[in-house]
């Protein structure tokens, strides 16, 4: 059953962002990329998997989901921002986070819409909404079970995301820092 499950998750996946556009990108070249916020699509896979771990890569950019209750982010409480683990991008706030008691990070809303996308999934599950960063990273899905005021639930994988306390992401912010 589970070579199945992991035969369908490949078939199912996506192409990393980008690729094969610059075969010859080096990660340091990526960083910088990343740092400025420019070009994150022409990152391609191969950069990709250099730079992340290979969890990170397979939810990432083959849309996997990591095993509920065991990621890191699920009961962190301190204030602050939530950004992509690859790209960077500002997503989520702590203060639309809540225990939604599925065992992945659950936000009622998003911090940032125009770093979010929201896509149709016709996995093996049937018609799910795929949650995507404006780079194409896939971060998990969100459902209409969620708490108000919004009724939604944004379900991420604690892989996929980053936590930046707030003092800090407000410092970087006005500073002109890279996230």
């Amino acid at each position: 059953m589970h070579i199945l499950l992991v035969l369908l998750s490949l078939l199912s996946s996506p192409v990393p962002a980008g690729e094969p556009t610059s075969p010859d990108m080096t990660p340091n070249e990526a960083r910088a990329m990343i740092e400025r916020g420019e070009n994150l699509d022409a990152i391609p896979g191969t950069v990709w998997r250099q730079l992340l771990s290979p969890e990170q890569y397979d939810i990432l950019w083959r849309a996997g989901t990591e095993k509920p209750y065991t990621g890191e982010l699920l009961d962190n409480k301190r204030e602050g921002v939530y950004v992509t683990a690859g790209c960077r991008l500002p997503v989520f706030h702590s203060r639309h986070k809540y225990k939604s008691g599925t065992g992945w990070p659950s936000f009622w809303e998003v911090f940032k819409p125009a770093n979010i996308e929201l896509r149709d999934d016709w996995g093996w599950l049937g018609k799910r909404t795929e949650v995507v960063s404006a780079c194409g990273e896939h971060l998990g899905h969100v459902f209409r079970d969620g708490p108000e005021p919004t009724g939604l639930r944004y379900c991420l994988n604690s892989l996929a995301l980053d936590f930046i306390p707030q003092e800090e992401y407000e410092r970087r912010v006005a500073a002109g820092e890279p996230l």
